[in-house]
């Protein structure tokens, strides 16, 4: 059963190098430098720079994936090593870290069940372990979802707190084999559709016509290849030839060896009855110096009983001197005991001002804890004040604008009524006369 496990990073960045050098294994070294050079000027795309917003989009799509993949890679180094960021995130970031590992703990413990279980159906047919398998699959669906969602939900966190993010992947080392090997594909494959979307269509087609002629290059090559394998089986033929020769000659050489040895058997034969005779003459000599030998060895017994009692004397002046030093030995360790034993003392008095010293930092810790509380507090007010300032301020603006607005169709309207009526007086009086 295919499992999808998010792992844990070390990212090494988002240059990719478009050069793809193409070596042909034809003719003489300089033939293969110019056909190398020649390779990479036409593989080489003529653009360095995406010009569309299109490719642009693309690139920056799969650059913002790489770098989520960095974060979620290292999710699990930071859910095994908290210590290295103590202090460094806030506890949501930590919590959403920890039930994130604990959801992929569970998953690959559930899928771990159901491997084993399938491997025991596999061997028994059992109906009821197969049920109990196919809840286990269901459950092992749904967790999956929720790893998902939980991998989701704290890549938000990240990409919602850059510092954050930062800390992830400066701080935290420790992503696997697996996850640096699908970082290097995906950073891989961001080089290629880089390269082809610097790619024009007419570099596509030059590029599909060199290697139409690099395609012809390697036919011909292999005709030539073959030329050779049938010249060298016609050369081996002629060396198996030559290789019968040669057997015959090496069995000539074993009989005429097998005629040897029965001749050197017979040599041999008769040095050992010569050697014989020597060894009765030898031991006849022999016993004579095993006579004079034992003359000697009581000799050396008379000069070993004269050292043994030289050396029992030395041996008593030796013991008086070691005897002088293990006295002096006590004396060093009773007065090496009385100096550990001060420093013992000592040592103590220094433990206990540590200790006090270390009862006093945990207070202060917890105090800034209080103050790092108490100051994200205020500048939340802060914010929310400044927020309602500038809203209040727009509102105010309105009103003035509107109110201004009201003054001038006013003032307009009384000065158009007050036209008319002076036109109405005029009319009147006009008539009158």
């Amino acid at each position: 059963m295919a499992t999808e496990v998010i792992v844990a990073p070390l990212y090494q960045g988002s240059e990719i190098n478009t050069n793809n050098r193409l070596r042909l294994a034809i003719g003489p070294a300089s033939k293969k430098a110019l056909l190398s050079c020649t390779a990479t000027n036409q593989m080489d795309p003529a653009r360095t720079k995406l010009t569309t917003i299109e490719t642009k989009r693309i690139i920056s799509v799969l650059d913002e994936t790489i770098r989520k993949v960095e974060l979620v890679t290292l999710l699990s180094a930071a859910a095994y090593n908290p210590e290295c960021l103590e202090g460094l995130w806030e506890d949501d970031i930590l919590k959403a870290i920890r039930d994130h590992e604990d959801f992929c703990n569970t998953f690959l413990e559930l899928d771990n069940l159901v491997k084993e279980e399938e491997e025991e159906l596999a061997e028994t047919g059992d109906e009821r372990l197969k049920r109990l398998v196919e809840e286990h699959r269901h459950s092992l669906t749904l967790l999956q979802q929720e790893v998902k969602d939980s991998a989701r939900n704290t890549l938000r966190i990240f990409l919602l707190n850059l510092q954050a993010g930062e800390i992830l992947r400066t701080q935290v080392v420790g992503r696997s084999e697996e996850a640096n090997i699908f970082l290097q594909a995906l950073i891989e494959f961001r080089g290629f559709v880089f390269e082809k979307l610097l790619t024009s269509p007419m570099e596509e087609k030059e590029k599909t016509e060199f290697m139409e002629e690099i395609t012809l290059r390697e036919k011909k090559n292999n005709e030539m290849i073959q030329d050779l394998q049938s010249e060298l089986s016609t050369t081996i033929k002629a060396r198996d030839a030559e290789m019968e020769k040669e057997t015959f000659v090496i069995q000539e050489l074993k009989s005429h060896l097998h005629q040897v040895l029965k001749f050197s058997e017979n040599h041999l034969l008769r040095t050992k009855q010569e050697a014989e005779k020597q060894q009765k003459a030898e031991l006849r000599a022999s016993q004579g110096r095993i006579a004079k030998i034992q003359q000697d060895i009581l000799m050396l017994k008379t000069q070993y009983h004269n050292l043994t009692m030289e050396n029992r004397d030395s041996e008593q002046a030796l013991r008086k001197k070691k005897y002088k030093l293990e006295t002096e030995i006590e004396n060093w360790i009773q007065k090496y005991d009385t100096e550990m034993g001060e420093k013992q003392a000592e040592y103590e008095e220094l433990d206990e001002i540590y200790t006090e010293e270390k009862a006093q930092l945990a207070e202060l810790r917890e105090k800034h804890a209080v103050l790092i509380q108490e100051f994200v507090q205020i500048r939340e007010e802060r914010l929310i004040n400044s927020k309602k300032k500038l809203e209040a301020e727009k509102e105010m603006a309105l009103m003035v604008r509107s109110a201004t607005l009201i003054q001038a169709f006013w003032k307009g309207y009384l000065v158009r009524s007050l036209l008319k009526s002076k036109r109405k007086k005029k009319k009147g009086r006009g008539r009158k006369k």
